[in-house]
């Protein structure tokens, strides 16, 4: 059974209930006041039929009651019927008595002069002694006693007390009123229902139409989240479920493209070694390498090939471990100037006898120290300067290393005078295999991992790296370290990375 027939049928029946329950109750109420059920027709009548006059009324009527019976004729004499509509007046009711069509006494309580036309008939059975009826807008009610006069002529007795315009039109109208609080009951039922139905039933419609088109594949889509309440809560919930399977898919996704391209960027790596080893061996077999000198070339060039095919596969294993953060990190305070002054040493008999300087520009106190793994700092900084280095074009090469310091981190720039990076190029430099399409050739070399590697290094220290370049001007690359005494705790952060 869905949650709607469900809604449906308990409001229905909350609706049935109700008005049972107003039916009983009207019903006891009737039995209780009139002992009759037949007379639940006129419930709104009964009241007044009943007890038309208050207690003090009552017992001035039964004087005159007692008076028509015995002493009829009394009836007549105007003083005692001044008195007694006087006590009556002062109860605001009045005294109204009749001989046959004539009228013996009329009070000046009512200011009514069709009051008698208004007045029932004779009854001289007094079968109905209190009733009720009105003159236009006014409303009274009665007791009456009909009698016999000592000669014979019929007389009666009436104690009259107008009641409240209010109650004679409640009484009128309602029927109408009892209609209209049933009408009101079942609207507002129905309200009710649509109100909880649109509330409820049309967000799990919404989400259960969400489930089928995320079932289907489709996650191009969106869940309204104007609602704050539980329900609105849940597709919150459900918009963020979506939201994460979307971005989960993107991005296995683009993993799938990565590996593909890592695929054929790997294969192009290695055929171009492999390649070359299988020509030149191919030479050799063939009898083109028939003197020493050629041989020792050809065995040269096949060792430099291997060497470059080692180098690849270790970058690629290096690589591979980083990004699976399992290259454990062992950090350490470290003298950040000291530590540089001792890598440009060693680089520098290399980069010479290339034609390239090496050396400072910028540098900062010498005892600034940093949280590093003096190591995989050093392979960061050594592939970045080899990558600086092969693509050098001016006279004079330079290659400055500069540093700049705030309370939280050490900044360090390596910049040289090369050709510069292409604009296009520069936001995918640092991606696994780039080399900007003009290098991409034996010529310059590389394995196209030496940048990707360098990112991984830095940002397993918690730093950034980035490059500016201007073509034909040269080449700024930076990274960032922490330093040892930055505020927020430095050993916990060096403790952090241990485990990777």
């Amino acid at each position: 059974m869905s949650i709607r027939l469900k809604l449906l049928l308990s409001y229905t029946g909350m609706l049935v209930i109700s008005l049972l329950m107003f039916f009983l109750t009207a019903v006891l109420i009737t039995i209780a006041t009139t002992g009759d059920l037949h007379s639940f027709r006129d419930f709104y009548k009964v009241h007044y039929q009943l007890n038309p006059l208050t207690e003090e009324e009552e017992s001035i009527f039964l004087e005159l009651k007692y008076l028509a019976k015995n002493s009829p004729d009394e009836l007549q004499d105007e003083q005692l019927l001044k008195d007694y509509d006087f006590q009556l007046r002062t109860v605001r009711a009045g005294l109204f008595i009749r001989r046959e069509s004539n009228q013996v006494f009329a009070s000046e309580t009512f200011h009514q002069p069709d009051l008698a036309k208004h007045l029932p008939g004779y009854d001289l059975n007094n079968n109905q002694i209190r009733n009720t009826f009105n003159i236009g807008e006014r409303f009274y009610a009665y007791a009456k006693f009909d009698f016999h006069y000592t000669d014979g002529a019929k007389g009666s007795v009436f104690v009259i007390r107008e009641r409240s315009p209010f109650a004679e039109v409640t009484r009128r109208l309602l029927p109408i009123l009892l209609i209209l609080l049933i009408g009101f009951i079942v609207i507002a039922n129905i309200l009710l229902y649509r109100w909880i139905t649109r509330s409820v039933i049309k967000p799990l419609d919404s989400m259960r139409h969400s489930a089928e088109q995320i079932k289907e594949g489709n996650l191009d889509f969106s869940l309204d989240l104007s609602s704050k309440d539980e329900i609105g809560q849940l597709n919150e919930a459900f918009e963020n479920m979506r939201k994460r399977l979307q971005e989960s898919v993107a991005l296995r996704l683009q993993d799938e493209e990565n590996r593909k391209e890592l695929i054929s960027n790997i294969s192009h790596d290695l055929r171009t070694p492999i390649t070359n080893i299988k020509g030149y061996i191919e030479g050799i077999r063939d009898g083109v390498a028939d003197t020493p000198e050629k041989m020792d070339k050809y065995v040269n060039i096949i060792y430099s090939k291997a060497v470059d095919l080692d180098r690849l596969v270790d970058e690629l294993f290096l690589y591979s471990k980083l990004d699976l953060k399992q290259v454990p990190f062992t950090f350490e305070h470290v003298e950040i100037v000291p530590f540089l002054d001792d890598c440009i040493d060693e680089l520098h008999y290399a980069l010479e006898k290339k034609g390239i300087e090496i050396g400072w520009g910028e540098r900062i106190d010498a005892d600034t120290k940093v949280i590093a793994d003096v190591e995989k700092v050093k392979r960061t900084l050594l592939n970045i300067v080899e990558n600086a280095q092969k693509f050098m074009d001016k006279e004079n090469k330079t290659i400055q290393l500069s540093l700049q310091s705030d309370p939280q981190w050490v900044t360090v720039e390596i910049r040289d005078n090369g050709t510069g990076i292409p604009p296009e190029a520069v936001p995918h430099i640092f991606e696994r295999f780039y080399r900007a399409e003009q290098s991409r050739n034996s010529s310059t070399g590389g394995s196209g991992l030496g940048l990707a590697i360098a990112r991984q290094i830095i940002e397993g220290h918690g730093g950034s790296i980035w490059v500016e370049s201007e073509p034909g001007a040269g080449t700024s690359l930076f990274f960032t370290l922490k330093r040892a005494n930055a505020q927020g705790g430095a050993d916990s952060h060096a403790d952090n990375h241990l485990d990777h």
